[in-house]
């Protein structure tokens, strides 16, 4: 009996230790979240000889660099406020709340497509498809409560397929801000994924372009800026290499022909 007890003792202590172990790497980790404090994604400086280029639609660029990012150390977190899992990805937080937990990653990129077109009022374009490819119109004015309930309803219906399904495809040289990289589940992949090109910079004399990237997850949590864990010094900024079919984003490869583009309104 005293054997068992000494057993769950020790257990309980190195439950605790791994649990203290944890917390401090999560709050005192190499890696903090925005370490410089920048307020907003344009406000993260392009790497050395490079400038940010505004695409067809500038205002779009400027809607996604207005985001504002969470202060230093902020921590991803689950929908439900648990801390997530894969926080050395974070290298920054969008501050805007999730809508529900069914927001992943090709919600993040359909949701932020949606607040910039009810940011300058194009509600009528403000159109998605299910996972049946079926049309889900926003129908709603401008009540901020209809939209979120818009949103939420996309949310739960859509997914990688759809939204694939939905863009055009982009030439990697043409790619701009509010693209979107996403293979669907039913590729050859097991699993889909998306991430948003949040900004684009471009080498003033080579020509090649740089760019910044939006995530979403599962399950739900904190939007954030995926940070380059092959090039700490470049981060969160990843060069695209223009002769290889595929592009590597941290612990992600999209092959070339995933990077896709909202229909033009």
């Amino acid at each position: 009996m005293r054997r068992i007890r000494c057993i769950f003792i020790g257990l309980l202590l190195a439950v605790g230790f791994i649990a203290i172990v944890v917390n401090l790497w999560v709050e005192y980790g190499i890696e903090k979240s925005n370490p410089n404090n920048y307020a907003t994604i344009g406000a993260i400086p392009t790497p050395d000889g490079y400038v940010r280029i505004d695409g067809d639609d500038p205002k779009y660029g400027m809607f996604l660099r207005s985001l504002p990012l969470k202060p230093a150390g902020s921590i991803i977190k689950y929908y439900w406020g648990g801390i997530a899992d894969l926080q050395d990805l974070n290298y920054a937080i969008v501050d805007l709340p999730l809508l529900s937990n069914a927001e992943q990653c090709a919600d993040v990129c359909m949701r932020l497509r949606a607040e910039y077109l009810y940011h300058i009022g194009n509600l009528e374009n403000i159109v998605f498809l299910d996972a049946n490819g079926n049309i889900l119109s926003y129908n709603g004015e401008s009540s901020r409560k209809t939209f979120e309930k818009y949103l939420r309803d996309v949310f739960r219906v859509a997914n990688t397929y759809s939204l694939s399904r939905q863009m055009d495809a982009r030439d990697l040289e043409d790619i701009q801000p509010g693209d979107v990289f996403v293979y669907p589940a039913h590729d050859s992949r097991s699993y889909g994924h998306a991430v948003m090109v949040a900004d684009v910079a471009q080498d003033k004399k080579t020509g090649m372009k740089a760019v910044l990237l939006l995530e979403g997850f599962i399950p739900a949590r904190s939007i954030h800026i995926i940070r380059n864990l092959q090039d700490q010094d470049l981060s969160p900024w990843f060069i695209l290499d223009k002769e290889s079919d595929i592009q590597t984003f941290s612990l992600f490869q999209f092959y070339t022909k995933d990077l896709k583009c909202f229909p033009p309104q």
